[in-house]
């Protein structure tokens, strides 16, 4: 029905829990004082790696190797050609600001997918009327229906409140409300000519950014997977669901401030994005 059971995966009992300094692995702590020849070694054995590592994987032609052609099923590992970047430009065309126009092909419901899931996990779903608009945009409409009237028992005002929103989806008065869904990687499970499913990747931010917010914005690891249409010319959604994870090892970076935070979402825009 909608992006998951947690729309806008607000999570409650988070924490962020700062690695000491030290290595985290059980060596020694971390200290300078190393030798210049012994600083020297380590970087040109990298660098020799980093050589190495490049030549190997652009041996034999750019693809004519059998790493090259392997597709990731059965458990083998993905070839090039199933994670680097198709070359193929994003659509140029939108509507009510999505993008849309996508191509009748894999790459296209890839691409319509990753777009779809930015879409479906903006703040903007926590607006009533900008939130019918999204949906009308993006569904098929055999489920239009079906999925608006889930998103807006999702979107309850009792949901709303509950984290730390005001009744019409904004942030209080002071803070900023954070609500971004960023695609990291896509994945075909199924296609033919006129549907595909399509797993997406995707690491999300949550949460008010201000000095009294009790919600601080958070980062959640997740995989949207969406059930797509072929109709009237573009991708439209059947179905979308959402599983956490695969989620990596959190970063030893140092928190960043509410205003830092609030500055870097109204300052740096989104993406349209393509496979």
């Amino acid at each position: 029905m909608s992006l998951g059971d947690e729309p806008g995966y607000p999570e409650t009992g988070h924490t962020r829990t700062r690695l000491p300094e030290s290595d985290p692995y059980g060596g020694a702590s971390r200290r300078g004082g190393r030798s210049s020849s012994r600083s020297l070694v380590t970087v040109v054995g990298v660098v020799v790696l980093l050589i190495a590592a490049i030549a190997f994987a652009n041996r034999g032609g750019g693809g004519d190797s059998p790493a090259a052609k392997t597709t990731g099923g059965n458990g083998s590992r993905p070839g090039t050609s199933s994670t680097a970047a198709s070359g193929t430009r994003p659509v140029e065309t939108k509507s009510d600001g999505i993008p849309s126009g996508f191509a009748q092909s894999q790459q296209g419901a890839q691409s319509a997918a990753a777009n779809y899931a930015t879409s479906l996990g903006s703040d903007a779903m926590f607006n009533t009327v900008e939130r019918h608009t999204i949906v009308q945009t993006v569904a098929d409409p055999s489920t239009e229906n079906t999925l608006q009237s889930g998103f807006d028992a999702d979107y309850s005002a009792d949901f709303l409140k509950k984290v730390g929103l005001n009744p019409d989806g904004t942030a209080p008065a002071g803070s900023t409300f954070v609500s971004r869904t960023l695609p990291v990687g896509t994945k075909v499970t199924s296609y033919s000519n006129d549907s595909a499913t399509v797993d997406v990747w995707c690491n999300g931010l949550f949460g008010i950014a201000g000095g009294t917010s009790t919600t601080p914005v958070t980062n959640n690891w997740f995989t949207v997977t969406m059930k797509l249409h072929w109709n009237n010319g573009d991708w439209k959604v059947l179905e979308s669901s959402q599983k956490t994870g695969p989620t990596p090892v959190t970063g030893d970076n140092p928190v960043s401030g509410s205003d830092e935070i609030s500055r870097a979402v109204q300052e740096f825009g989104g993406f349209t994005y393509a496979r």
